[in-house]
């Protein structure tokens, strides 16, 4: 049964979801906002993909053991991710219910729907909610790949079929690397979501001479871009975390970038 959901808001976006008797979603601790009174609410260390959760039959004390060490896994990679170490399940009781769900930043809300054939990968923290039919992991790239870029080293995963949401920053565009040539190079803090079958990586902003020196200190970029090539949906965001960081920091009296951009700072006071 498709999850009836609709996002509203403008600078704030929330999802507003309609769920049927029986029917449960799910979201990462924090991210609920309301719910209608036959709406049951429960907090699991285990994810929807078995772990931790109540499941019927025998087993013995093999079943349980091994129940608790996918829990335990689930929970260690999240740890290892920064994520929360919970999630919250909803679901409707004795009729229809309504349940509300929203990011922690001020940007756009998406509802990407699985059938089973792609996974999707999205940057942390943008996971929201989404249906105990969608499995929800933690997907590891590789280790050069993560220091050298700073962020994406640690993506959140979906696989499954059903619906699931997710939040970012700012405004949202879509974009397929094959409409320009296959690929596309984006500041590594714009990177929202793509579909499985995209190649993912960060590279080295030139080489280590004067123009790359430029781009690191007066340009805001760092050394490195996010790449994306392949044929697929990718999701970006219009406002960076870091960015939008360094405004708040800068409207309260903080550190301030200086005139030659980010890796200079003038304080005040």
């Amino acid at each position: 049964m498709t999850l009836q959901q609709e996002i509203v808001g403008n600078a704030m976006q929330m999802a507003v979801v309609n769920l049927h008797p029986g029917q449960t979603v799910y979201c990462e601790a924090g991210k609920f906002l309301f719910k209608t009174t036959n709406v049951t609410m429960e907090t699991r260390l285990g994810g929807p993909n078995g772990g931790g959760q109540p499941q019927g039959g025998g087993g013995g004390m093999g079943g349980m053991l091994r129940q608790a060490m996918g829990t335990a896994m689930q929970v260690g990679q999240r740890m290892l991710a920064g994520e929360s170490l919970a999630f919250q399940y909803f679901s409707a009781q004795g009729g229809e219910g309504t349940v509300g769900f929203a990011g922690v930043l001020p940007g756009e809300m998406r509802a990407l729907e699985l059938n089973g054939t792609r996974a999707w990968f999205a940057e942390k923290d943008a996971f929201v909610a989404a249906e105990s039919t969608v499995e929800f992991g933690i997907a590891f790239q590789g280790g050069r790949t993560g220091m050298s870029g700073g962020e994406g080293f640690i993506l959140e995963k979906f696989t499954g079929h059903g619906t699931v949401i997710i939040a970012g920053a700012g405004n949202f565009i879509d974009l397929n690397p094959a409409d320009f040539g296959g690929r596309i190079e984006v500041d590594t803090g714009c990177v929202v979501a793509f579909e499985e079958g995209i190649q993912y990586g960060v590279q080295r902003v030139g080489g280590l001479n004067r123009q790359s020196l430029m781009n690191a200190v007066f340009g805001g970029e760092g050394l490195s871009l996010a790449t994306l090539e392949g044929n697929g949906r990718v999701i970006l965001q219009s406002l960076t975390i870091e960015s939008l960081a360094n405004a708040l920091k800068k409207a309260q009296g903080g550190d301030k970038q200086g005139p030659t951009g980010g890796l200079f700072s003038t304080h005040s006071g």
